[in-house]
């Protein structure tokens, strides 16, 4: 405190308004800051940070990027780093009354020096010895200065600030230096604590930017995806994942919007929110998070829950994006941008927070937040877009606590001397279905078990609303699945039930069938092992084969920000698995040239390929076809970089083309839920268990599931085909209300097709491990029988977890290019079935 001991002793902190005399130290880069301040006269005040306090100098003159102009310094008391964040005005009557701007602020480093504390100890020798070199990475202020002491009388502390010779040097006066780097208003503004008056962003060159009108609301909010670690990248930034309600604000003069992230009007809710956001005269579109902090600075999703109620605790909303700007559209630009601008216009109100953030460092960020008992923490690429509406893992989130939303489907008695309910039945949907992940009894406070009662008496049912409700003993009333709630709880168990579960809060702001399980996924690799940072092309040598992979950074799949360099590495990676499933067998290319949103084409005929590539010529009605052949890692990797997404080879192999090594039998639902597919399924298991007949199955890695039985290149088409139409008769006599034979579409909706005709001559399935076309990059995975229940989620089952799999369990779809059945004998049995 000794190095604050001046500052602390010339002002009356509680008058001022300054920040109070605390020594700070962070992990954070040096930073520094300029302030503009019009005292008894204007002059400027350098800060530059060291050892957690800023080290501060007037510059009567201010700061310039000229060389030959040298501007008189005179160092005065350090002050607190906090002070790199005050903007406002100091009262008459206390020391230095005025008003401050923030000018300039940003980093600087010590030219040379290797590490944070070798530049902090070689500055204090540079002050010593009355001569500091420096480099500043501002917004207005950048490259290396000197500051000179002075030995002169009269002037005990006074320096010289000069500009050193570098590419930032000009002659030229620095740009807009009227306004607020931070706040983005003039003096006379701060002054009387109004915001900006206007934005003029017609000189202004914003990347991704579309001139626009006033986009229609209401707005979808970009989502994030559950990842299980932190990691560090310097091309993404973190912020603290707040436990509150997900909020977008629209502001324009005379008219403001709140509402959630499905719409609903928080205007009446959050009134001194709406307060602020009036006090924003221009045209924006804000998206952020409302919470309400407890004394120690906490987000407490109890004191939001009960704020409109009780009006207890510091209501803020805490903005991390900017989607619309002065007739701009942002959502198309980088977060980067987004962020800039977001920190440059938003004006300091006091219900209304910037959500600042780290770069680069997540593992300590995440380790920082869990110290401090949050939540979790938010990692984002700062080359997003803005996705409205999409859930994408250009942005992700990272829990501390396991904390997610539920439905609730009833409530048990209360017992002993409790009053209301005993506990509430919660559930999440899944393929449509209302699944039961177990009941909560605590966390509710006295008061709230009879209010919660009698709102839930309002809602009664009849019916179970749970689609595997295993039974109970407690007396059950069921409700309408129309309310959310919010739960914490320690686990998952193995068979989907909550762990040690507590309750938080009801959430109005969410409709129960958004609500669903989050899987977390592995992080993709922020520098995978094939991936091109410098360049769009390679070349590169597989086995001796030498390929040109192009486009490498093209986004194949926007949701998912993965590139079409992603999914050749993918395919590299996963071939030695693959293969086998591939050789020798025909190939019909779906190439998807711009993406899974650009426009796709199927392709056979492949007339000009390397020589090295393997190719059969088959003859067809339409004449020969010449089709490539998956041999080896090369050709995989030259099919997918054609564009092909996923791989369909044929059943059958060149040399017995006429004869399948397996038959397959496709379940293919039609607007109905996946538990359709999964009781089909099981009953395929059950009759072909009883007749002896070894079969797989896997995910379509789109809605349905395929099974495959080995049938080793003995039968024909037509003999395959007919056992498969048996099987699949067999299905829909015992389950006809879910299952069809109808090819035609119209006439099986809500049910699912049961195709056996996929068993002809060049008909051609997803391939195991093929990716699919679809958001999230799922892939058609292998599955044990034993995990064909209603837990089953195929999209678990991506470009990232596959490998996972693969180490636990190995290739289980071996065998089913193996030795094949005796069909005539278990036709007899099958037969005895019917």
């Amino acid at each position: 405190m000794k190095s604050l001991h001046d500052y602390q002793k010339k002002r009356d902190l509680n008058r001022s308004g300054e920040p109070s005399a605390n020594l700070q130290f962070t992990d954070q880069p040096l930073r520094f800051v300029i302030q503009k301040h019009q005292a008894s006269h204007l002059h400027y005040d350098l800060r530059i940070e060291l050892e957690g306090v800023l080290k501060s100098w007037a510059v009567p003159k201010g700061p310039s990027l000229d060389p030959l102009q040298k501007k008189l310094a005179i160092m005065v008391e350090d002050h607190p780093l906090e002070y790199r964040n005050f903007e406002g005005t100091i009262p008459e009557g206390n020391y230095g009354a005025g008003t401050v701007m923030i000018w300039d602020e940003g980093t600087y480093h010590i030219p040379g020096a290797l590490s944070k504390t070798e530049a902090q100890n070689q500055l204090k020798q540079f002050i010593e010895k009355g001569h500091i070199t420096l480099a500043f990475d501002g917004l207005r202020i950048k490259g290396t200065f000197h500051l000179i002491k002075l030995h002169r009388a009269g002037l005990p502390n006074g320096w010289l600030l000069i500009k050193k010779q570098d590419q930032y040097a000009s002659a030229n006066p620095i740009p807009d230096d009227t306004r607020s780097i931070r706040s983005g208003r003039t003096m006379e503004q701060i002054s009387s604590n109004a915001p900006p008056e206007f934005l003029n962003l017609s000189d202004m060159d914003i990347p991704g930017a579309i001139k626009s009108s006033f986009p229609k609301g209401p707005l979808r909010p970009m989502l994030a995806k559950l990842v299980k670690e932190p990691f560090d990248h310097e091309e993404w930034i973190f912020e603290i994942k707040w436990d509150g309600y997900r909020a977008i604000a629209e502001t324009r003069p005379g008219s403001v919007q709140l509402y959630s992230r499905n719409g609903i009007s928080f205007l009446d809710d959050y009134q001194p929110i709406v307060a602020d956001l009036k006090n924003i005269h221009f045209e924006a579109i804000f998206d952020g998070e409302i919470v309400v902090v407890d004394s120690e600075g906490r987000a407490d999703f109890n004191l939001l829950q009960n704020y409109r109620r009780t009006k207890k605790g510091n209501l803020l909303y805490y903005i991390f994006d900017l989607l619309f700007l002065q007739g701009n559209d942002l959502r198309s630009s980088p977060l980067k941008q987004r962020k800039s601008l977001l920190k440059l216009v938003l004006p300091e109100l006091y219900h209304i927070r910037y959500n600042d953030h780290v770069q680069h460092y997540g593992v300590a960020f995440y380790k920082l937040a869990k110290e401090n008992r949050l939540e979790g923490i938010m990692a984002k690429n700062l080359n997003s877009p803005y996705l409205e509406g999409k859930r994408s893992s250009y942005w992700q989130k990272i829990k501390i606590t396991m904390q997610q939303e539920f439905v609730v489907g009833g409530f048990t008695e209360p017992k002993g001397g409790r009053t209301g309910i005993g506990a509430l039945l919660l559930g999440v949907y899944q393929n449509g279905n209302l699944v039961y992940t177990g009941s909560v009894g605590g966390g509710f406070t006295v008061d709230e078990l009879p209010q919660i009662r009698q709102h839930l008496d309002q809602i009664k049912s009849s019916y179970c609303p749970f689609s595997n409700f295993p039974g109970s003993s407690s007396q059950i009333t069921w409700v309408k699945p129309d309310v959310v709630c919010e739960v914490k709880f320690a686990e998952w168990t193995t068979d989907g039930i909550l762990r040690q579960p507590v309750f938080l809060g009801f959430r109005d702001d969410l409709k129960p069938l958004d609500v669903k399980r989050e899987y977390p996924v592995a992080v993709a690799e922020p520098a995978p092992q094939y991936s091109i940072k410098s360049s769009d092309e390679l070349f590169t040598t597989i086995d001796g084969k030498t390929l040109k992979l192009t486009n490498l950074k093209k986004i194949y799949f926007p949701t998912d920000n993965i590139s079409k360099g992603e999914i050749i590495e993918y395919y590299r990676k996963i071939a030695p698995v693959m293969l086998p499933h591939l050789k020798n067998r025909p190939l019909s290319l779906h190439r998807f040239p711009d993406g899974i949103y650009g426009k796709d084409f199927f392709q056979k005929n492949m007339e000009d390929v390397p020589d090295w590539v393997a190719t059969a010529d088959i003859w067809s009605e339409s004449g020969n076809i010449r089709y490539i052949l998956c041999q080896d890692e090369p050709t995989l990797t030259y099919v997918v970089n054609l564009g092909s997404i996923e791989i369909n080879p044929w059943n059958s192999r060149v040399d017995s083309g006429d004869y399948p090594d397996y038959m397959v039998i496709d379940l293919d639902p039609l607007e109905c839920p996946f538990q359709y597919v999964i009781d089909c399924a099981l009953m395929i298991h059950e009759i072909l268990l009883s007749i002896d007949v070894p079969h797989f199955v896997k995910t379509s890695g789109a809605t349905g599931l395929h099974l495959y039985i080995p049938v080793g290149a003995r039968y024909s088409f037509e003999q395959v085909r007919q056992f498969s139409l048996l099987v699949c008769t067999l299905v829909n006599r015992r389950l006809p209300a879910i299952s069809s034979l109808e090819r035609v579409p119209q006439k099986r909706e809500g049910r699912v097709y049961l195709d056996y005709l996929q068993n002809s001559k060049g008909k051609t399935m997803a391939a195991p491990y093929s990716i699919r076309p679809r958001d999230g990059a799922p892939v058609s995975a292998p599955l044990l029988w034993e995990e064909i229940n209603y837990q089953l989620t195929p999209d678990h089952f991506n470009i990232y977890s596959i490998f996972n799999r693969i180490r636990s369990y190995g290739d289980i779809w071996k065998p089913v290019i193996g030795k094949g059945i005796d069909m005539l004998s278990s036709l007899n049995r099958l037969a005895a079935l019917f």
